[in-house]
């Protein structure tokens, strides 16, 4: 006899499956403070390792890969997206000083099919295990009639702590301050609507086609992880009186920077200082895109900001270097003209554009 639910195209024991495929990629992001394993109907993490703060602050976030998942269903690859979602979610978690504690997702498919439902729960793990955090829980669903079987999305949240008096912020900014910025691995997850239409559409680029200046095929550039630096920031917050961090994601550089600019004061950045990776530059041309267009909807090769003492900029370059995560001094803090409150202004020119 057919069971009625799966007549209604939702298969329960494909979703059992895919839970038994994904344990094993769950338990390598365990931290000790997990309790119990997956497949209860919450998540449990002990915090009592909190008494030794004065005054903890939770910090939470939540978010998306947005329409790269186009991308991983298009080249039936779905073991970095996973990746992309918890960078996405702790690095906005470090910015105010927060370490990346657990991490919970959630995965809505038209279809479930175990062994593509597990590959993405890999990345998720892994992602953990880079950003030194447990995936303690998370959700699957099927919803056929809603999603086509081989589409899905995916979303998570994450739960961070940091000392009140630690706290990083936009109070905490100076004149004088130097803008330390951290070179992005590419696209990371924003903007892929703009990517998608420019060179998919209006190109007429193919995924498998290699591009020589970036040295592989589209697709699999497109598909490069977004970084995450929640690790490499945590020890140089640790080594440097960092004021404050921005996150660049969707708005580009000076929007998410003039989120944790006060209003009295303003930055500047030098493009000379950096030349974005050739994906950008590739965009750009393709599309005619105008560069204000670029920088305000793509990171342009910067994925993270950070600002703090001049005289700390070194330690904060050498300590971002432990982790393999390339840095400069991109800009400088000074007090804002009339009429331009807590602005970032971007000057000079990339090399070669």
């Amino acid at each position: 006899m057919t069971n009625a639910y799966a007549a209604a195209g939702v298969d329960i024991h494909a979703g059992d499956r895919a839970v038994a495929l994904m344990k094993e990629s769950i338990e390598k992001s365990r931290r000790p403070e997990m309790v119990g394993g997956i497949g209860g109907f919450a998540g449990l993490f002990d915090v009592s390792a909190l008494k030794d703060y004065d005054r903890p602050l939770l910090a939470s976030s939540a978010d998306g890969v947005g329409t790269k998942v186009a991308i991983a269903q298009a080249l039936d690859k779905h073991d970095t997206i996973g990746f992309d979602l918890v960078g996405m979610l702790v690095d906005d978690l470090v910015v105010c000083g927060a370490e990346p504690l657990f991490l919970t997702d959630y995965i809505a498919t038209g279809k479930v099919v175990p062994e593509r439902i597990a590959a993405i729960v890999k990345g998720i793990a892994e992602g953990c295990v880079e950003a030194g955090c447990a995936l303690i829980g998370g959700e699957t669903a099927e919803h056929p009639g809603l999603l086509g079987p081989d589409e899905y999305d995916v979303a998570g949240s994450t739960t961070g702590v940091v000392e009140a008096a630690d706290l990083l912020g936009s109070e905490r900014v100076e004149a004088g301050d130097v803008v330390v910025a951290m070179a992005s691995s590419g696209l990371h997850s924003n903007g892929y609507s703009l990517v998608r239409h420019v060179l998919l559409q209006e190109g007429g680029l193919a995924l498998d086609a290699h591009i020589d200046e970036l040295g592989r095929t589209l697709g699999e550039e497109l598909l490069v992880p977004t970084r995450i630096y929640a690790k490499a920031c945590l020890a140089m917050i640790r080594a440097t009186r960092t004021h404050a961090m921005s996150h660049i994601t969707g708005g580009g550089l000076a929007a998410n920077l003039e989120r944790v600019m006060p209003a009295e004061l303003s930055a500047t950045l030098d493009r000379s200082t950096w030349t974005p990776q050739p994906i950008f530059d590739l965009v750009r041309r393709t599309g005619d895109v105008s560069q204000q267009d670029l920088e305000m909807t793509l990171n342009c090769g910067v994925g993270m900001v950070a600002l703090l003492p001049p005289e700390d900029a070194d330690a904060a370059v050498s300590a971002l270097d432990e982790f393999g995560i390339q840095a400069w001094v991109a800009g400088t803090v000074s007090a804002a003209e009339e009429g331009r409150p807590g602005a970032v202004t971007l000057a000079g020119q990339h090399p070669g554009w």
